[in-house]
C-alpha cells in the first residue's frame, strides 16, 4: 500500500517522487539476496539535523514510515523500505566537523565514508581502529547503526566500542544527545549503546563523536598454509588463547582458497590458510605465533614488515568476497553468513559447517575474522533448482542455530535487518525480545522508524502500531 507523502512539499528539504530515484532506494546489497526490494513512495535528502527533525515529525504525524538510507551496503535488507513510505538518504550530511588530536576524538556527520575519516585522521598520525573491510564503500552512520566490525576486531573491538557520543533524532522529531566526550561516564542510562546497533529503528543518528587511536609505527603481517582445516582452526584458537597481541587473524578454508586462486591466478595451493597482522609487535610475539603455527604443521609461514610484501601475502583474503561471487557461473551464494561463537567453539562450528556441506552435497566456503570467533560462510546453489535451494536454506539455517546453541550469535557484524529476524527468539528468548519491543514502543509508538526490521512479528509484513494518542508528540 502506498503512502501519501505530499506533506513533504511543505518542508524545506529536497524530495523526489521520481521513479528512478525511488527505485534506486528500493534495496541494499542484501535485498537482491533475499528478494526483498521495496520501492519507497518518496526519497528525501536532508542536509542538517533540523531537516531530519522536520521530516520525522511530519512523517510521525501522518503515520508514514521512514527508513534511513546511506551507501546501501547492508547485507540483511537493513535499509529496505519494507513498508514503503520515505527513504531518508543521509549521504549529503557528510562533513568532518572537528578533529581533536589531543583528545583522540573526531566529530562527524552520518554520511561520511570510512575512507574520508581515515584521510582526515592520517594528517594527525591517527586512525579509527574498528573500521570494517567495506570502509571505502560504507558510511559511519551505517557502521554505527549495524555495530559493524572488521578484521582488527580481535585487538580493537567493534565500531560501537569507539563511539563516545551521538546526536540523534527520535521518531517524533525530538533531538537528543547520548553519551559524552569524556572517556568514561556512569551518568544515567547508556543511551549511546542503545542506539548503536539499533539499525535506525529507534532514532536517526545525525552526529557522532568517535574515539580514535595513534597509528602503529610498525606493522608486521603474513600468511601460513596448513595441510588440514582442523590444523588451521586449532592454530587460530591456540594463538588467541596464548594471549599474543595479534591485531588481525583471518582464516580461509580449502574451497575459499581455490576460489581466490581461480579469481586471482595466484598460483597458491588449494589449502587452508591463516593470515595474521601485528601492530607494533615485540619479536617474541611473532616468534610465538610462528611456533604455534608450525606445531600445527603449517607450511610457508611468512611474516614480513615490508608493506608491499604484506599486501601480496594478503591478496587472497582481501579479494575473497568477489572471488566467491564469480567462482561458478551456474551457482550463486545464498544469504551472507556472519555467525560468531566463543573462540573455544571456533573449530567446532567450522567442523559442523563442513560436515553439513558433505551431508547436503553443497559447496560451502568458510572464511572470516577468526580471531574473534566470526565465521563468514556462503552456501552456493543453482538459483533455478528449487530442490538445491531448499537444501541450501536448510544448511544455512542449521549453521546459524548451531552457533546460537554454542553460545554465539546469528550475526557478528551485519545486523538483523529482515534476513535474520527468525533467529531472534532462539538467541535471546521471548522475555528479552519483549523488553526490546517495549523500548521500541516507548521511543517509536507509531512504528514509523524503519518498521519491518529486527522483530520476528513483522516478518509477515504487518506493521504493529500503537494508538496515535500514545505518541510523545501528542502528550
Amino acid at each position: 500500500m502506498s503512502n501519501d507523502c505530499t506533506f513533504l512539499d511543505d518542508l524545506s528539504v529536497e524530495v523526489s517522487y521520481g521513479d528512478s530515484d525511488r527505485e534506486s532506494h528500493a534495496g541494499d546489497w542484501g535485498a537482491e539476496t533475499f528478494d526483498l526490494a521495496v520501492t519507497p513512495d518518496a526519497v528525501v535528502w536532508p542536509t542538517s539535523t533540523v531537516e531530519v527533525s522536520a521530516v520525522l515529525a511530519s512523517a510521525n504525524e501522518h503515520g508514514v514510515p521512514v527508513t534511513p538510507y546511506a551507501a546501501g551496503t547492508s547485507l540483511e535488507g537493513n535499509a529496505v523500505p519494507a513498508h514503503r513510505g520515505i527513504s531518508m538518504n543521509l549521504t549529503r550530511m557528510d562533513a568532518i566537523l572537528d578533529v581533536r588530536p589531543d583528545d583522540f576524538q573526531i566529530d562527524v556527520e552520518p554520511g561520511v565514508m570510512g575512507s574520508a575519516i581515515d584521510s582526515a585522521l592520517e594528517t594527525h598520525d591517527l586512525f579509527f581502529p574498528p573500521m570494517p573491510a567495506s570502509a571505502d564503500l560504507s558510511t559511519i552512520g551505517g557502521m554505527i547503526a549495524n555495530d559493524a566490525s572488521g578484521m582488527k576486531t580481535v585487538k580493537y573491538g567493534e565500531v560501537g566500542d569507539w563511539v563516545l557520543k551521538l546526536e540523534a533524532v527520535l521518531a517524533d522529531g525530538s533531538v537528543i544527545t547520548a553519551g559524552s566526550t569524556a572517556s568514561k561516564t556512569s551518568s544515567g542510562y547508556n543511551l549511546c549503546d542503545l542506539l548503536v546497533g539499533s539499525e535506525g529503528t529507534l532514532a536517526v543518528i545525525t552526529r557522532a563523536t568517535l574515539e580514535v587511536a595513534g597509528r602503529p609505527e610498525r606493522i608486521h603481517g603474513g600468511r601460513a598454509i596448513f595441510p588440514t582445516l582442523a590444523g588451521a582452526t586449532e592454530a587460530v584458537f591456540d594463538t588467541v588463547q596464548s594471549g599474543i597481541d595479534v591485531a588481525t587473524i583471518e582464516l580461509i578454508d580449502r574451497e575459499s582458497a581455490e576460489m581466490a586462486n581461480a579469481y586471482l591466478d595466484t598460483g597458491l595451493p588449494n589449502a587452508p590458510m591463516v593470515f595474521v597482522a601485528f601492530h607494533d609487535p615485540v619479536e617474541r610475539e611473532i616468534e610465538t605465533c610462528r611456533s604455534i603455527f608450525e606445531a600445527h604443521e603449517a607450511k610457508q609461514c611468512e611474516i614480513s614488515s615490508d608493506e608491499s610484501r604484506m599486501d601480496e601475502l594478503w591478496t587472497a583474503r582481501k579479494e575473497l568476497a568477489f572471488a566467491v561471487q564469480v567462482y561458478d557461473p551456474d551457482r550463486r551464494p545464498l544469504h551472507p553468513g556472519d555467525i560468531t561463537v566463543p573462540i573455544s567453539k571456533y573449530p567446532e562450528i567450522i567442523r559442523y559447517a563442513k560436515a553439513l556441506s558433505a551431508e547436503h552435497d553443497l559447496l560451502v566456503p568458510c572464511f572470516g575474522h577468526a580471531g574473534d570467533g566470526n565465521v563468514h560462510y556462503s552456501v552456493l546453489v543453482d538459483p533455478d533448482d528449487p530442490t538445491m535451494r531448499e537444501r541450501g536454506e536448510l544448511l544455512y539455517r542449521r549453521v546459524v542455530e548451531k552457533a546460537i546453541d554454542l553460545g554465539g550469535t546469528a550475526t557478528g557484524e551485519h545486523g538483523i535487518g529482515m534476513g535474520k529476524r527468525e533467529y531472534m527468539i532462539h538467541e535471546h528468548g521471548e522475555s528479552s525480545i519483549e523488553a526490546m519491543r517495549q523500548i521500541k514502543r516507548a521511543l517509536d509508538p507509531r512504528d514509523t522508524l524503519n518498521p519491518g526490521k529486527i522483530f520476528p512479528e513483522t516478518a509477515d509484513g504487518e506493521r504493529v502500531q500503537a494508538d496515535s494518542t500514545d505518541s510523545p508528540a501528542t502528550q
